[in-house]
């Protein structure tokens, strides 16, 4: 069909304003992509857009090198898998559980499970049970109260609930077991939704340095985003780091890193890896969300 004048010029100005809205939201993270490739005392002049104008590895190399953000990237990475391997495994069993016509008080409780998701106890009586089971400065303490959480287990039981009846009563009629149609049956064709909520678990742990903050207070457990907010925030802590790295490569001061280089490193090596996990998960997304919307 042909368009009118007016359909043109609508469709012109808003595709030039979703460019320009692409390029607000990209500029930002190209910009500090290029100052992490750059040379630290060049960076110090500015005038870095996109590209770096002195290419370098050594921020990137200080940064991987720098034993305390090993460390946290080791915890970090740590924390996502356990978290999300662990997590989907009682959400799933839950949510499964309560798809079970036969289950004695299922209304009830999942009355009882969506209580706490509106009326939170407050920070301090969750420090005082964290602290009774000895979560304090524990690694567990990333883990075991984030296991489960009522949206994710609300979202896969509406999935499930979608599965017809028949295949279970097919696999009752060859000898299959609850558990087995659990883990055969049900959870392979659980895998969108699964893969959905997988990657809402993993990004929530990967970006946390709140739970670090209140209840952490052992570098050795400290994660990279909580580095990287110290970076952030405390310019001190970039500009030791930085000299750190100095001293240990022997660099001259013309090459040397500086804060801005190092913080900027260390957000691309934040940013980067959850950035790559999206693509693959991201097929399952969409059919994960619309599959498992809540159907009451």
């Amino acid at each position: 069909m042909k368009k009118s004048k007016s359909e043109i010029i609508f469709n012109v100005c808003n595709i030039l304003f979703m460019i320009f809205l692409c390029f607000v939201t990209i500029y930002p993270f190209l910009n500090q992509l290029a100052i992490s490739f750059n040379d630290g005392m060049d960076s110090t002049m500015g005038g870095i857009t996109i590209f770096p104008r002195k290419f370098t590895l050594e921020n990137y190399k200080g940064v991987l090198t720098n034993p305390s953000l090993k460390g946290a990237l080791t915890i970090s990475v740590l924390r996502v898998v356990i978290a999300t391997v662990l997590s989907l495994l009682v959400t799933y069993a839950a949510a499964y559980g309560l798809t079970r016509k036969g289950l004695p008080f299922r209304r009830g409780l999942t009355l009882l499970l969506m209580i706490p998701s509106y009326i939170s106890a407050g920070v301090i009586p969750i420090y005082l049970m964290l602290r009774t089971y000895h979560l304090i400065n524990s690694f567990w303490v990333y883990i075991l109260p984030g296991l489960f959480l009522f949206y994710n287990m609300i979202i896969i039981r509406s999935f499930l609930q979608s599965i017809p009846d028949s295949l279970e009563e097919s696999a009752k009629l060859d000898g299959a077991n609850d558990i087995q149609i659990m883990f055969k049956i049900a959870m392979p064709l659980s895998l969108p939704v699964l893969a959905t909520v997988a990657l809402w678990v993993s990004v929530q742990n990967w970006n946390d340095w709140t739970t670090t903050l209140m209840y952490v207070t052992d570098k050795n457990l400290y994660p990279l985003q909580y580095l990287m907010m110290r970076l952030i925030k405390e310019s001190e802590t970039a500009q030791e780091m930085a000299l750190q790295i100095t001293m240990n490569k022997g660099l001259d001061e013309v090459s040397q890193p500086t804060s801005q280089s190092i913080t900027a490193a260390t957000l691309m090596i934040t940013t980067i890896p959850i950035i790559l996990v999206y693509p693959f998960l991201q097929k399952y997304f969409v059919t994960g969300v619309t599959l498992g919307a809540v159907k009451e």
